[in-house]
Formats: C-alpha cells, sequence, structure tokens
C-alpha cells in the first residue's frame, strides 16, 4: 500500500533553499491552500513537476516538505514498483496507483529516477516500455477522470534524458533545480548526524565554509569516515576520544565533492541544449553560486 500517512516535514526541517522554496510556495503549495483564488485565474492544484539536481543532494527530502507544506497525503513509488518484468502488469500497477491517489486527494505522488520511466525513445531497448510509458501519460493527462488536487513529482539526476514527451503541458512540465545545500543547510546537516555522537567542541560554521559543493550524501559520508577512524583509535590506544574539528576537516579536505562529476556532465546540456531555456537555474547557479575552488580546478 503506497500510502502513508501525513508526513510532517515541512520547509522548516530544510535549511537554506531559500529561492527554492519561495518558487515552490508560489507554483505548487498557494495552489493546494488557496484553490478558490487561483480558480479565478483559470488556475488549479496538481499537475506535474520535475525536480532534478546531483544526486545526494536531498530531492526526495524537498518532494516530502512540499507534502507537509501542502497538508497533503504523500506516496513515494520505486520505479521498479511500476516497471513490472511482467508485460501488462506495470499498466495496471499505475493505473492502480493512480484510482488510490484519486481516492485520497490532495496527495503527492513521488517517483524517483522518473528518467528510468521517462528515458528518451533512442534510449530504449525494451519495446514493452512503450506501452507502459503510454499508460502513465495516459493517467497523467487525467483521460478518464480528473486529477485535480493530485500533484506528481517525478525526480531525476539526468534530465536530459527524459522523453520530451513528459514534459509537454500538464505532464511534467514544470521543471525546478534542486542545487546543493548551501553554507547554512550544510552547517545545518553536520548538526543533524553529529549530534548524537560522541564529539569534542565543534565549529560548524568552520565545516559548512569549508565544504562548497557537497552535497548532504557527502556530508554524510565524511562523518562517517571520522566516526570509524575515532572508533579505531580508540580500539588501538584504550582511550576514550572523540570526534575533534581537526579529523573532520583533515577528512572533508581529503573528500572530493562528488556533485563535481556531475556538474562537468551538465556544463555540456547547458551549452548545447539549453535552448528553450529549461537550465537557466542550473546555468545561473553554475555561473553564480558553484564553488570558486571547483571553477579554479577546472571541473566545470
Amino acid at each position: 500500500e503506497p500510502l502513508s500517512a501525513k508526513y510532517k516535514i515541512t520547509f522548516e526541517a530544510i535549511g537554506g533553499l531559500d529561492a527554492l522554496k519561495k518558487q515552490a510556495s508560489m507554483k505548487i503549495i498557494q495552489p493546494f491552500k488557496n484553490p478558490e483564488l487561483f480558480k479565478k485565474f483559470k488556475k488549479s492544484a496538481g499537475g506535474g513537476i520535475l525536480l532534478y539536481g546531483a544526486p545526494g543532494c536531498g530531492k526526495s527530502y524537498f518532494a516530502r516538505a512540499i507534502a507537509g507544506e501542502c497538508g497533503a497525503a504523500f506516496y513515494n513509488i520505486g520505479i521498479e514498483q511500476i516497471l513490472d518484468m511482467y508485460v501488462g502488469n506495470s499498466e495496471k500497477n499505475i493505473k492502480a496507483l493512480f484510482e488510490t491517489a484519486r481516492a485520497n486527494r490532495p496527495c503527492v505522488i513521488f517517483i524517483d529516477e522518473i528518467d528510468a520511466l521517462g528515458r528518451k525513445r533512442e534510449l530504449l531497448r525494451n519495446t514493452n516500455m512503450t506501452s507502459t510509458i503510454n499508460a502513465f501519460l495516459a493517467q497523467m493527462d487525467g483521460v478518464e477522470s480528473d486529477n485535480e488536487n493530485i500533484l506528481i513529482i517525478g525526480a531525476t539526476n539526468a534530465p536530459w534524458d527524459v522523453d520530451s514527451a513528459f514534459r509537454r503541458t500538464g505532464r511534467f512540465d514544470r521543471v525546478f533545480f534542486v542545487p546543493p545545500p548551501d553554507e547554512s543547510a550544510r552547517e545545518a546537516i553536520f548538526a543533524l548526524y553529529l549530534k548524537e555522537l560522541p564529539i569534542a567542541t565543534l565549529n560548524y560554521s568552520k565545516l559548512a565554509k569549508e565544504t562548497n559543493d557537497f552535497s548532504g550524501a557527502d556530508i554524510k559520508g565524511v562523518v562517517d569516515r571520522v566516526s570509524e577512524a575515532t572508533i579505531e583509535a580508540i580500539l588501538e590506544s584504550g582511550e576514550e576520544l572523540k570526534i575533534d574539528q581537526e579529523s573532520l576537516l583533515d577528512e572533508i579536505i581529503r573528500t572530493k565533492a562528488t556533485t563535481l562529476e556531475w556538474f562537468s556532465m551538465a556544463k555540456n546540456v547547458v551549452e548545447y541544449a539549453n535552448e528553450n531555456g529549461i537550465y537557466d537555474e542550473l546555468a545561473s547557479y553554475m555561473n553564480n553560486d558553484l564553488g570558486k575552488k571547483s571553477k579554479k580546478m577546472g571541473f566545470v
């Protein structure tokens, strides 16, 4: 059963990302909260949006917070639940998902790795996928019934692999770039991952400053590796040691942000495939916000 209890996560739980929150509030959350106002302007709540960005930057967490802000039920659907290996079952799965959602509005359906479903047709080898895609698009278009108050959020690390049929009006026609966590968000992430561990006095602000372009997953990796090294040192020395600032900073220096590889791939897309302005937010981020060190090192 994909339906979960109403999520209590709201934007308060997400540090930083103010520009993205503001955009999401106006385009997504307010139509749910003020339906009458939006109806006057022939706009309704729901539809499809695509969240894209580097891996490990909290796209699913952000989607959950949107559901929390809307006061909507949240369905987290794994792509494997839709792509059933037996022919015909995928279509049944898709139909059942939308029927359940329509019975429990307002709701948010979140589908991670949507590019696996919406792959450009030239990337598809499996012909069974075509009927699965068509079934999904027919449900999304509300051919059999309306989808008001159903918001479908797709997340992808590779928006350039998503078929243009998915991005037509009324489908995933609103596209949001989810950037790596900014400085205040990184500070909050360090505090979150370290709060229940044995720690010395730490300067979270300094840790955040030294981790430009790190994803949330990268920060978790740093904390995990320092924890393991500290345990090892305790076992060897027999002393009671804590995670300290120096160990964390040393590990940060040894760690390369995983987002950089993604940005170097995205650079080509922004330069050569942005004729309709779909990646303007990404281009702006790469020009203005990407860490200076990363630019100097020639990653982008």
